[in-house]
């Protein structure tokens, strides 16, 4: 049998902040570097690409179809150029209805949209992570609710994938309180839950996915998370994983405030 694919819970930073200048200028660059080795790094090159993104939310999990999707510049304030970046991945409609048939199966209303592209929270770490813009990607939608329960029987419910040489990246943010990222206030709560958060992925994998359900009584959770779907998608990347362990990939401050990603299988 193939090697099974890892899945990942990663940062995508702030808006299209890899690809502009910031003071100081070495703000986002460790991110950008572990984004660059993320799909060099991995055994095996993946024949496709599921993200589950931050940046949209639907009444039932919703998958693109498109073949040819085009970008989303869902971000606000950016200089110009930022609304020109391309990243010209195929899309895959035949995983998008492979995506949909495991969901069903496992019980869980889902659907497609043949229009919607790439938000910033596929393609601005994808054009890191896949510069050449090579490998067919699939986006998936958070439901609404943001229950993390629900969201990592989604991630079981797609972990068949992995065996098929899908990546499965969950993408977000393990701390998104704006202000602080962005500088304009302290990263309160970012070192506390950030220390339970590792701590938390290092245990054992049914201890662990039981305390990911309780998030939100983890230090610091709501100073982290004022809103949590920046966490959710770890969620998802956790339930693909099943019982394999996870590991820290990479640690960094941002602004002062603590952010983390994690590799499960």
């Amino acid at each position: 049998m193939p090697r099974s694919m890892p899945t990942f819970f990663i940062p995508h930073g702030g808006g299209p902040c890899f690809f502009m200048e910031w003071n100081p200028p070495d703000t986002w660059t460790a991110m950008r570097r572990f984004l660059e080795s993320m799909v060099q790094d991995l055994p095996a090159r993946p024949k496709a690409i599921l993200v589950v993104s931050a940046h949209w939310e639907a009444e039932k999990p919703t998958v693109t179809s498109q073949k040819t999707p085009p970008l989303l510049y869902d971000y606000h304030g950016f200089p110009p150029h930022t609304y020109a970046l391309e990243w010209p991945a195929p899309g895959n409609p035949e995983l998008a209805q492979e995506v949909q048939s495991l969901l069903q199966y496992a019980g869980i209303e889902t659907a497609h949209d043949e229009k919607r592209g790439f938000d910033h929270g596929v393609f601005v770490p994808l054009k890191l992570a896949v510069p050449e813009a090579d490998i067919p990607t699939v986006a998936l939608s958070l439901q609404s609710g943001l229950d993390p329960q629900r969201h990592f029987e989604i991630g079981a419910a797609l972990a068949p994938l992995r065996q098929q040489g899908v990546l499965i990246i969950g993408s977000g943010l393990s701390y998104h309180n704006v202000g602080a990222l962005m500088g304009r206030v302290g990263p309160k709560g970012a070192a506390e839950f950030d220390a339970w958060l590792t701590e938390t992925m290092q245990a054992a994998p049914a201890t662990r996915n039981a305390a990911l359900m309780r998030w939100s009584e983890a230090p610091g959770a709501r100073l982290a998370h004022p809103r949590e779907e920046h966490l959710v998608p770890i969620f998802v990347s956790a339930g693909a994983a099943s019982n394999e362990a996870a590991i820290k990939t990479y640690a960094d401050e941002v602004n002062g405030a603590a952010v983390s990603a994690f590799r499960f299988g």
